[in-house]
């Protein structure tokens, strides 16, 4: 049975967009092992200072490769769906301005006896983000 052409450019732009999606996946992956190996590294090797900042120069040049990989990816959107990224990561952005400030001011006042860790804001932010997109596809469905 031979494909229409409509069923062709279909799948040929579906696999397009999985090819998209795997490289921001990788290059997410490739950033997440960078920054734990800018993170633990340093113990591993002394805290030798040239090395240490190799490490963090690497696991910097990566998250903006990845950073421009997701820009490409959002390029390739269609209307809607950059709408439910957009709604999605503005949504995330506040809850971790909001949520950061308030964080940071209740160990300014003494309200908590520990020190606020960023890994917690970016936690909060993940869980936020996939919350939107969540939400802005069952809104736009």
């Amino acid at each position: 049975m031979n494909k229409t052409n409509a069923e062709t450019k279909t799948n040929k732009a579906y696999s397009r967009d999985r090819v998209s999606e795997a490289k921001v996946i990788y290059w997410c992956l490739a950033w997440t092992l960078a920054t734990a190996g800018a993170t633990f590294g340093p113990e591993l090797w002394g805290y030798g200072t040239l090395i240490t900042s190799i490490g963090i120069a690497i696991q910097l040049a990566i998250g903006f490769g990845m950073i421009w990989t997701f820009k490409g990816f959002l390029l390739a959107m269609d209307e809607l769906q950059r709408l439910i990224q957009l709604e999605a990561i503005s949504l995330a952005f506040g809850v971790g301005v909001v949520v950061g400030l308030s964080y940071e001011l209740l160990e300014d006042v003494k309200l908590i006896t520990f020190e606020p860790e960023i890994s917690h804001l970016i936690m909060l932010m993940a869980l936020t983000y996939m919350f939107g997109l969540f939400l802005g596809n069952r809104h736009y469905r």
